[in-house]
């Protein structure tokens, strides 16, 4: 019995069988990096650890999508799956190139559902009206980076966009009958346990969908590299993530999807934490840490 309302769980409700996502580069870019907005991207952000190592062509969306669903049907067991366009902003191009590659992944019968990545100011009105056409095919959900609802530390993260962004493009999406993902960063520089808290009773006061966790690391190329070596920034031990997360859970409504409790680095990339490149511990250090203190998600959510 779980303490918390994961995503396997719904997946296996929703679908009936063993679903899995399958990561797609669709090779686009994101107006922090291209000048648009800024370059450099976000002060803690090497996109290059969302993509697997290649050697020669990028794979086309569709030898991505057949690769990908081959090694999990081996691997895991999947019998269906989720085409996920994960690095950099997937709806930062032109609505009819997006639509092309939305088409390519969403082609294959043994595709339930399309997830999108992207910024919560990367979405006009034709973006929205294609995403708003492929969910009426089927599910379709909107993976958005908030990261922290406090501008305050968007703005020295070089986000690009403020907590007004993320609250309209929820706005255009409930609309729009699309489900939203909001990916939060914890441990994030001069945040503070409460302040992490206030970012959970923000997006409870949404009753958002689904919510991503991942702890800071500091990654290889990063801006965040210069201020840790300089000790002016500290990372989270596990056990203060886990007592984070337990904090944070316990503020969302307990209907909203937990798509992930961690997340880890390739060592070759990471720097810090040492654990940064553990799939396994922390989430096994979050549920035990549940039971150890007898709560659950939403715990203290108040309606």
């Amino acid at each position: 019995m779980y303490r918390y309302r994961p995503l396997k769980e719904y997946l296996m409700e929703r679908f009936g069988c063993k679903v899995h996502r399958v990561s797609l580069d669709a090779r686009l870019t994101c107006p922090n990096r291209d000048g648009t907005k800024g370059r450099g991207g976000c002060a803690f952000c090497n996109c290059s650890t969302l993509i697997p190592p290649r050697e020669g062509a990028v794979p086309t969306i569709r030898e991505q999508l057949l690769l990908g669903m081959e090694a999990a049907k081996k691997r895991r067991k999947a019998e269906k799956f989720i085409a996920y366009f994960q690095p950099n902003s997937n709806t930062y191009a032109p609505a009819d190139h997006l639509e092309k590659l939305y088409r390519e992944a969403s082609g294959h019968t043994d595709i339930v559902a399309l997830a999108v990545s992207t910024r919560p100011d990367c979405l006009n009105e034709e973006v929205w009206s294609l995403l708003e056409s492929f969910s009426r095919k089927l599910p379709l959900w909107l993976e958005l980076g908030l990261q922290s609802a406090h501008d305050s530390t968007l703005t020295a993260l070089n986000r690009g966009h403020g907590v007004v962004d993320f609250e309209a493009a929820l706005h255009e999406a409930a609309a729009r009958d699309i489900p939203v993902c909001a990916h939060v960063i914890l441990g994030l520089p001069g945040e503070s346990k409460a302040d992490m808290v206030a970012t959970a009773r923000f997006l409870a006061r949404h009753d958002i969908w689904g919510v991503k966790l991942h702890p800071l690391h500091i990654q290889k190329g990063t801006r965040l590299v210069e201020e840790y070596r300089a000790g002016s920034l500290r990372v989270l031990d596990i056990d203060e993530y886990a007592e984070c997360v337990v904090a944070f859970l316990e503020e969302l409504p307990p209907h909203t999807i937990i798509h992930r409790l961690s997340g880890s680095t390739p060592e070759q990339y990471l720097i810090a934490p040492s654990w940064g490149s553990d799939r396994f511990s922390p989430p096994e250090r979050i549920r035990q840490l549940l039971i150890k203190q007898n709560t659950r998600q939403g715990r203290r959510y108040t309606p």
